[in-house]
């Protein structure tokens, strides 16, 4: 009888970060801003997706009878009607309490979401990028956030991307 060498696990698989990361950067494929596209994914403590949501407009708004610039006057820009994702995904969420989860999302968040997401008792926020980290609305957004006890942290991501196919002779 021969002996069969025993199979290991593969090596290769992604981090819980970079997993919920990436159902976060997936979600926001559906937004319809033609400029800024984010996602945000809500996990519980048992690593267990409670939420998701993106940027957009709220349900029953036509996405055709909206504005999308990002200047002008302000009722002719976008920024008076889009939710942002983080408020979506609270929203979204499947109908428990959010208290200690955690909050993954492509951008920081704002003041305002900062708002929903200490409101809501998320008590952790995971971001891809801070890249308006200067501006006095995110300034604003970190001072409540350490003021609340809600840590926040930039995503630790061992990988640059991720492929998807929807080819099924490669599932």
């Amino acid at each position: 009888m021969t002996k069969q060498r025993q199979l290991k696990k593969r090596q290769d698989y992604i981090s819980w970060d970079e997993y919920f990361m990436g159902v976060a950067l997936l979600s926001a494929k559906r937004s319809k801003d033609p400029s800024t596209q984010v996602g945000a994914c809500i996990v519980n403590d048992k690593n267990k997706i409670v939420g998701a949501g993106y940027n957009g407009l709220p349900i029953g708004c036509d996405d055709d009878a909206f504005p999308w610039h990002k200047e002008g006057e302000f009722l002719q820009t976008k920024y008076p009607y889009i939710c942002h994702a983080e408020l979506n995904a609270i929203l979204n969420n499947i109908g428990m309490d959010l208290k200690g989860c955690k909050i993954y999302t492509a951008l920081f968040p704002c003041n305002e979401c900062s708002k929903a997401i200490i409101q809501s008792g998320i008590k952790e926020v995971i971001f891809l990028s801070d890249k308006y980290h200067g501006s006095d609305i995110f300034k604003a957004s970190k001072i409540m956030l350490d003021g609340a006890g809600v840590k926040y942290r930039k995503v630790e991501a061992h990988i640059s991307s991720i492929e998807l196919s929807f080819d099924e002779t490669r599932v």
